[in-house]
């Protein structure tokens, strides 16, 4: 599967609630670190995802929001992981990062140069990344 997106982290369907149009599918793709997406019941089913079936979630760098270690409050945002700036690349609009989230899986996160420079984030830094639920993709061989 070729896709545009960078984040691609294959694991096992941990659960799947279905409600009559979508349905939460939580993925487990490394020990301690599950993420959620919300997709329609259409799709849950077309994909056949139940509990142990695997699959891989697609995040799209630019739904990542990255915030500093303990700079964030309550969200609304399903997904929060934690990690370490491995990675910042600088260019002329926009700064990559690269966040360790443990069991060798790196989260990459694009954010505009301004929003950078006012995040002050640098390798070595703890860090935090939100993403929301519906903006997970989940696909199956």
């Amino acid at each position: 599967m070729k896709t545009s997106a960078r984040n691609q982290f294959p694991g096992i369907v941990e659960s799947v609630a279905l409600g009559p149009v979508n349905a939460e599918v939580v993925l487990k793709v490394a020990e301690g670190v599950t993420i959620a997406a919300i997709i329609t019941r259409r799709s849950a089913d077309d994909l056949g995802l139940a509990a142990g079936v695997p699959a891989t979630a697609l995040i799209k760098a630019s739904f990542v929001i990255l915030a500093k270690d303990g700079e964030i409050g309550r969200t609304s945002a399903r997904n929060t992981l934690k990690g370490t700036i491995v990675r910042r690349i600088d260019g002329a609009v926009s700064t990559e990062y690269g966040l360790d989230i443990g069991g060798g899986l790196t989260l990459t996160g694009v954010v505009t140069k301004s929003s950078a420079e006012g995040l002050v984030l640098d390798v070595g830094d703890k860090a935090i990344a939100l993403v929301k639920a519906p903006h997970i993709i989940i696909a199956v061989d």
